[in-house]
């Protein structure tokens, strides 16, 4: 029974309200998803990232969000030494109630960083990002009134009642934006805050008569990577984020443990949790080589939901590769 009503909001939520963008746990590991700010910003010649989620596996398919990107710097041999202009390529698949309702992103980011200093430790940047988008609601698996008969629950009865005067697939560019500031005191250690704004031009959504808009989602996040030896390094951040009456907080950090005590070319092991305020506890674990960083987490529910899903908020998984150059600066990006 727990599952039906659970599973009759997930519905009620994405067709009805505006409800929040899809997201990650993992919010450090989908870095164009997070702020088109991002774009371009590591050190490397390029990087490709994927992430996919299943939210309360307790209920099938409730929530099966999946993402890959790359993203590249260009032009670095005819902007000033020290900036970035990055170029980045993403998508999102959103699947919600079984399949019910799918979501389908496609972007295009660039940014600008500007370096503060000589070393090109201090940078500040802007990125844009142009989204198409296309919801598919397919009502061959919704229920209706239509099917509750004289006879009973009838599953295969058609709905009569129900029209979706503006049908049932709907297609709609997105514009986002936002600000990055990255910095470094000594070329090792590396502290960034942003901010960005997805749904900056409200696109319009509806599959009945009635228009809904998309409300801009704006984030604040930040982090900071403090090396405490050689081989241990502390990585925490944070994120903010707001959307209609809806708000998220996360809060968390992760021990690095350089296991080959190789600073060059180091493998790197992560252990460490992150916490969705009021929401869930995450622990992750991360594994690092050769410019590959393999990341797991699990989302253990705390809130008042776990009565519905017993205590199961999802897992999730994010592959980040960096290719870099035999010979590169190691200027200190955000990573966490």
């Amino acid at each position: 029974m727990r599952k039906i009503l659970l599973l009759i909001c997930c519905i009620f939520c994405v067709l009805i309200s505006n409800a929040q963008d899809p997201h990650f746990s993992q919010f450090f590991s989908s870095p164009l998803t997070l702020n088109p700010a991002f774009t371009g910003k590591f050190d490397g010649q390029w990087r490709i990232a994927a992430n996919h989620r299943d939210q309360w596996p307790s209920i099938p398919k409730a929530y099966v969000t999946s993402s890959a990107s790359i993203d590249f710097p260009i032009l670095q041999s005819k902007i000033p030494d020290g900036d970035v202009f990055g170029v980045g390529i993403s998508g999102v698949t959103d699947a919600s109630a079984n399949n019910q309702l799918k979501l389908n992103y496609g972007s295009l980011s660039v940014s600008y960083h500007k370096a503060l200093d000589e070393d090109g430790y201090n940078t500040i940047g802007a990125g844009f990002q142009g989204t198409y988008s296309s919801m598919v609601l397919d009502i061959s698996k919704l229920l209706f009134e239509d099917n509750l008969t004289q006879n009973g629950f009838d599953p295969v009865a058609r709905p009569t009642s129900e029209t979706f005067a503006n049908g049932t697939n709907q297609n709609y560019f997105d514009v986002n934006a936002g600000i990055l500031y990255s910095g470094s005191s000594n070329g090792y250690n590396n502290y960034y805050l942003g901010v960005s704004m997805y749904h900056i031009n409200k696109p319009r959504v509806s599959f009945k008569d009635k228009n809904w808009y998309l409300n801009g989602r704006f984030t604040v996040h930040g982090g900071v990577t403090l090396p405490l030896s050689d081989v241990v390094s502390v990585n925490a951040s944070a994120i903010q984020q707001i959307q209609n009456k809806a708000s998220e907080t996360t809060i968390g950090a992760a021990l690095e443990l350089n296991a080959n005590n190789d600073q060059n070319n180091p493998t790197n092991v992560y252990i460490g949790s992150w916490l969705r305020i009021n929401d869930a506890i995450i622990p992750y674990l991360g594994l690092e080589f050769n410019g590959l960083r393999i990341g797991a987490s699990y989302d253990v529910n705390v809130s008042s939901l776990k009565a519905a899903t017993g205590s199961r908020g999802g897992s999730e998984f994010s592959i980040i590769y960096i290719k870099r150059p035999a010979q590169r600066k190691g200027i200190p990006c955000p990573k966490f």
